[in-house]
């Protein structure tokens, strides 16, 4: 199976836009169906992609990666103010209701008794892998007015989020991309002496390519796809897909590595795809003496993610260099 092919199937199909509204998180601002009035009024490239379906619903081919990216530059550009959102070729254009979850499932952790969500800049975010998409430090900083810092290790990833922060008063002071220089996780990003709020990741899900063409033949089998009807949608560098031992290495590594920054960080978290990676990573936390830790689950339509935080701070004390609420 060709990367083109492979992108596509890891992507999944519309399954993952078309998410169960009802069970995003209440502060979501993606609930119910898609406005297309309102978002081609906001995109109106959208319209030549959006269809009329049986039923008189209107959708768009979630299998046309040109239509994604329409409706995704429409999404952004109508509740986030950012009008400028252009991919490199082939790069992830992931679904933004389903990030947006984990923005606003991360703020939860940042409440206090009173359960207040802190705004503004005050509140430092670091995006671990931010992508060109930038989708996670849009939503963070136009939502919830924080500072946000966005990492990656692939130059044009980084040059493709660097344009789309420069293009976009909203984002410009209070977005910064970093490229990551080494193969470490948090040095190199966060700075000495810096404390940080909260930091977010979603990490390479699959060990290797091979474990990656599997994993999607077995999915184009369960959705009766041909090779045929295969094309791109989603996309996705293979350095976003897969890395050496997969996830469950990847946030190993990270957890290990937080450790160097326990006094500097008020909670870290990543995405966790596979259940029954969550007990290893545990065992883990407790090694390393993590204070506390929470696993969040989110759900989207059939689809089950979690978020496994955690912290090396005792309870309330995640807030202890934020100055205020605005």
């Amino acid at each position: 199976m060709d990367h083109a092919t492979l992108r596509a199937v890891l992507g999944n199909t519309g399954q993952q836009f078309m998410v169960a509204q009802a069970l995003l998180h209440p502060r979501n601002l993606h609930q119910g169906k898609y406005d297309f009035a309102a978002l081609i009024k906001a995109q109106p490239a959208l319209a030549a992609f959006v269809l009329t379906k049986a039923d008189g619903e209107q959708s768009i081919n979630f299998s046309d990666n040109s239509a994604v990216v329409a409706l995704n530059q429409a999404l952004l550009a109508h509740y986030y103010q950012v009008k400028f959102w252009q991919l490199p070729a082939g790069y992830l254009c992931p679904p933004v209701p389903g990030r947006a979850d984990y923005v606003h499932y991360l703020a939860d952790l940042l409440a206090g008794k009173d359960n207040v969500i802190p705004h503004g800049k005050q509140v430092t975010l670091v995006d671990i892998g931010t992508g060109a998409n930038l989708i996670y430090p849009i939503i963070a900083s136009s939502f919830y007015g924080w500072q946000v810092i966005g990492s990656d290790i692939d130059a044009v990833a980084v040059k493709a989020a660097q344009a789309i922060v420069a293009s976009n008063p909203v984002l410009r002071g209070r977005v910064h991309i970093i490229r990551q220089q080494t193969a470490a996780i948090f040095a190199g990003v966060i700075a000495a002496g810096q404390f940080v709020h909260l930091t977010m990741c979603n990490p390479p899900f699959y060990a290797s390519a091979a474990e990656a063409s599997a994993a999607s033949a077995r999915k184009w089998a369960n959705l009766a796809k041909t090779h045929s009807a295969q094309q791109r949608n989603f996309a996705g560098q293979p350095h976003e897909l897969w890395c050496d031992g997969g996830e469950l290495a990847f946030i190993s590594q990270m957890i290990n590595e937080s450790l160097q920054f326990k006094q500097q960080v008020g909670w870290f978290s990543s995405l966790v795809s596979q259940q029954k990676h969550l007990t290893p990573l545990q065992a883990l936390l407790k090694n390393v003496g993590a204070a506390q830790h929470r696993i969040i689950e989110m759900r989207q339509g059939q689809k089950v993610s979690r978020i496994l935080a955690w912290s090396f701070l005792p309870p309330g004390q995640q807030l202890l260099h934020h100055s205020g609420v605005n």
